[in-house]
């Protein structure tokens, strides 16, 4: 777990044009196994491609982990007077045994209630999640991990721990406040959700606007799910960093997937359609229209959501990816939905801070002076 002085503010370069943003095969680079950030895992027994899509799955999970994009477990275990996650809670959809079994080598843990709980997103509540992320960490030490930046996600993979990132937050929760998103990222959030804010009402105010640009000035995610068309589309053309989409249970449209292909960003997919082939339905449509890159897995579980027959918890994941090998995915893009494709963008994000930081004071801009 780190300690407050890896709290610092992570810097960055831009991505105005692609050719001033970054180098997509480098940022790749850095997160791959013998990249520059990134040494080999220790090598395991000698053997070659299977045919067996389940033990393609497994082989490939070993050094391209899942990055899950959205788990609901800290709301979960608030309401636990007990658990053990380190050693296994059959209570979960969701403990280190099975992440491991899963190939799961990462998770954004979420910062909001579960859908239909009472009152708007507080700040308040959402202390209290970060403080329980944090114990939870500390109480596994040798299963989890937490980590604050694109080096800490691979430094963690090759240490055999499990990525624990914090967010999303609710962007309602911010309070309508800059001087709040600056204070939570110092805590470690990485990644807030623009929905149901009301500066992302029909469209993105000024003051909207203005939250965007902060949060790339910071290196902290945008995360689109559950906003408006209109939202997605014109954060879409004023973001200077890749956004994601990382709890997005209606299909995006179409000019959306176009948009995001452009921006470099990343469209999670919940495991939570009917069937696991629905799933893998959802997954081919994504990687068609917006292309490999941009595609990746948001396991969903621990929400209170019913899952597709076939993958009920963690450790199903690799079924996934069998059905996915099975349709005759190359395992490139395979490597890109598990670990690359978040990496980068994580990686991105932070190029785009470091860039930001030099040229942009932090915003003092408040709601009321811009949103008349």
């Amino acid at each position: 777990m780190h300690d407050a002085s890896s709290l610092t503010t992570v810097e960055s370069v831009g991505l105005e044009d692609l050719d001033e943003r970054y180098d997509l095969d480098v940022l790749d680079g850095l997160d791959e196994p013998g990249g520059a950030a990134a040494p080999p895992p220790e090598p395991g027994p000698p053997s070659g491609p299977s045919a067996d899509p389940l033990v393609r799955a497994t082989e490939i999970l070993r050094t391209h982990p899942v990055i899950d994009g959205y788990s609901g477990l800290a709301p979960v275990l608030q309401s636990m007077h007990w658990y053990d996650l380190e050693a296994g809670e059959s209570l979960l959809e969701t403990d280190v045994p099975r992440l491991r079994r899963g190939g799961v080598g990462a998770q954004f843990w979420s910062l909001q209630a579960p859908a239909g709980s009472d009152g708007p997103p507080s700040l308040a509540a959402t202390m209290d999640l970060i403080d329980l992320v944090r114990a939870t960490v500390a109480e596994c030490p040798e299963g989890l991990r937490l980590v604050l930046s694109a080096d800490d996600l691979a430094d963690s993979r090759n240490r055999g721990r499990i990525a624990a990132l914090l967010g999303p937050m609710a962007g309602q929760a911010l309070g309508d406040s800059l001087a709040v998103l600056r204070a939570v990222y110092a805590l470690g959030v990485r990644s807030v959700t623009l929905a149901g804010a009301r500066w992302t009402q029909s469209g993105l105010t000024p003051f909207g606007h203005e939250m965007v640009r902060e949060m790339n000035r910071l290196g902290v995610l945008v995360d689109l799910s559950g906003c408006t068309p209109d939202t997605m589309r014109r954060t879409l053309t004023i973001t200077r960093a890749p956004v994601i989409f990382s709890y997005q249970t209606e299909p995006l449209p179409d000019d959306v997937l176009h948009a995001l292909r452009g921006n470099h960003g990343v469209c999670m997919v919940p495991c939570t359609a009917g069937t696991l082939p629905a799933t893998a339905d959802l997954l081919d449509h994504v990687r068609e229209i917006a292309g490999p890159e941009a595609v990746a897995l948001s396991g969903a579980y621990d929400t209170g959501l019913p899952h597709a027959a076939g993958l009920k918890d963690v450790s199903c994941v690799p079924r996934l990816i069998a059905e996915l090998l099975e349709r005759g995915w190359p395992e490139p893009d395979i490597m890109g939905l598990t670990w690359s494709n978040v990496a980068r963008v994580l990686r991105a994000a932070e190029f785009t801070a470091r860039a930001a930081q030099p040229r942009r004071a932090p915003s003092r801009a408040a709601i009321g002076a811009l949103d008349v």
